[in-house]
């Protein structure tokens, strides 16, 4: 009768060989007590796990040939048999793997001598070791990049967290100084609402955007993070070759709420303390990569003092992208004129409500001409798009270069416009010996270039919470004055509708009173000279 199960066995202390080969046996258990065991043959069962073994002190030899175990898990129980010197493990599934013989020579007593019938040699255990020494670094490298992994996306979780948490202190604040200007009577007379989506500091679009949308699987509860923000040459390779996503990833800078990274040729920023990241010195080879920038989380007015810096160091800058940066209104998008070379900019619906106006592409076309922009949020710009913004915007800032006093043009003029409007203001081209024609050509592209320059962007960020309470009261201030200036215009336009409706019955009841006055010839004239009279 085969045997199926060990049992019954662990009294047998001085036994010092066991043949139970040519079994059922699936399990190897109950071995327990056998401390003088040395020889155990096992070949020929059905055995799929084994454990017990390393309650075996003086095991020495161990078949378990021709049975059914297919993973090297089954055999941990053997790392710890320091006694053993051969081991027999062919015949059986997990003798396929082709790691199989150094992973048990790397797990293994050191003493092992015979490997499934086959003397183990040096050469052998040092291959074996290299390769544990191998497997062990991946082990390591797989936890840090894990661990890198988890502090990225916290980083980027805080950053929005604390995105959210600014937005909504803006809103309140908007929301109060929305109700005290109402409180002002209006110049029609009536309290007009202002809508919350007009307002630069707040839009749907800022709070329902992807500010929450970092990580699918984002804890609800985010765990302290402290690590040392990284230098530029701290992680100059990838963090493991076997993650393509992280494959070229470079972390340059990251703290609890802010993360700045390098990714192949795009840099991203994520919360306003990555834009430091740009103080630093980079490398020649590194900057000149870079021909993508992308800011999240980081409020427009905040970048545009990095604008100048991000044109010197980065030559081959191509391509911007704003995604959560409170892009709310279109001068904001002029000063995006500082940068020299750019084909494409994307500006993400999620957080820029600038992008809900109808003519925001258009403005950006006549106010980047200079650039000559390829692409706009991934679509083409077309000859059509640019004769469109000329007309839309082309007379605006004609009558703008032209009405523009010139205290107040050199005022809003950078430097360099400041000279040209100089130029053409001085005649100086008159001196320099150009033909009348030279001069009226270089004079039509100058006012071309002053007409589009006028439509400018002051990039000041706000110190403290007092400015930028005034900034936000001068809006509403605005916002008022602007709704006074809809209101007269509704009532004339009107009045103008009005008098058009009834003025073919006023007209006729006017003739009607003259004809009916005129009908006595005498009456009238003597009617006229009393008026003369009376009028002295």
């Amino acid at each position: 009768m085969d045997i199926s199960q060990i049992e019954n066995v662990s009294g047998l202390s001085k036994l010092r060989l066991l043949n139970l080969s040519g079994n059922r046996i699936a399990r190897v258990e109950n071995l327990r007590g056998l401390q003088s065991l040395t020889e155990l043959n096992l070949r020929h069962n059905s055995i799929s796990d084994v454990t017990d073994l390393q309650y075996l002190p003086r095991l020495q030899r161990l078949f378990l040939s021709a049975n059914s175990i297919s993973s090297l898990d089954a055999l941990a129980c053997l790392w710890d048999c320091r006694s053993l010197s051969e081991l027999s493990v062919d015949g059986n599934p997990v003798a396929l793997e082709s790691c199989y013989r150094h992973t048990l020579l790397r797990c293994c007593s050191p003493h092992l001598q015979l490997l499934d019938m086959r003397r183990v040699t040096e050469e052998e255990r040092r291959s074996a070791s290299v390769s544990a020494r191998k497997e062990d670094e991946k082990k390591k490298e797989s936890h840090k990049l894990a661990a890198h992994k988890e502090r990225r996306r916290l980083a980027i979780q805080n950053a929005a967290h604390q995105w959210e948490g600014l937005k909504q202190n803006e809103a309140q604040q908007w929301e109060g100084l929305k109700a005290s200007s109402l409180e002002i009577p209006a110049q029609n007379g009536s309290k007009e609402d202002v809508s919350s989506d007009n307002s630069p500091a707040h839009s749907p679009a800022q709070t329902n955007g992807s500010a929450q949308e970092t990580s699918p699987d984002e804890p609800r509860r985010l765990s302290p993070l402290t690590l040392s923000a990284g230098g530029l040459r701290s992680a100059s390779r990838p963090n493991s070759p076997r993650d393509s996503r992280f494959q070229d990833v470079q972390s340059l800078s990251m703290s609890e709420r802010h993360l700045a990274e390098l990714e192949g040729d795009t840099l991203r920023l994520f919360g306003p303390g990555a834009l430091e990241t740009l103080e630093r010195c980079w490398g020649v080879q590194t900057a000149s990569s870079v021909t993508t920038v992308s800011f999240r989380y980081i409020h427009f007015d905040s970048i545009i003092p990095t604008f100048l810096r991000i044109r010197l160091k980065f030559p081959n800058l191509t391509h911007l992208m704003f995604t959560e940066t409170s892009i709310s209104h279109l001068p904001q998008l002029a000063a995006l004129a500082q940068i020299r070379r750019l084909d494409q900019i994307t500006v993400r619906p999620e957080g820029n409500p600038v992008v809900r106006l109808t003519l925001w592409k258009s403005f950006l076309i006549y106010r980047l001409q200079h650039l000559n922009l390829q692409k706009i949020n991934g679509t083409e710009v077309t000859m059509n798009d640019i004769t469109a913004s000329e007309l839309m915007f082309g007379a605006l800032g004609h009558v703008a270069a032209t009405e523009t006093p010139r205290c107040r043009m050199l005022l809003l003029l950078e430097e360099s416009r400041k000279r040209q409007l100089q130029f053409l203001l001085d005649g100086r081209g008159r001196r320099t010996g150009q033909s009348p024609e030279e001069l009226k050509d270089n004079g039509k592209h100058a006012g071309d270039g002053l007409s589009r320059a006028l439509f400018n962007y002051p990039s000041r960020v706000s110190d403290g919470p007092e400015e930028e309470g005034d900034v936000s009261q001068r809006s509403a201030m605005v916002h008022q004055y602007l709704r006074g200036l809809v209101h007269r215009a509704s009532s004339h336009s009107v009045k103008g509708e009005t008098l058009q409706k009834i003025w073919p019955s006023l007209f006729a009841e006017l003739v009607r009173d003259c004809v009916l006055e005129m009908r006595d010839t005498q009456a009238f004239r003597q009617t006229c000279l009393q008026r003369i009279t009376h009028s002295k």
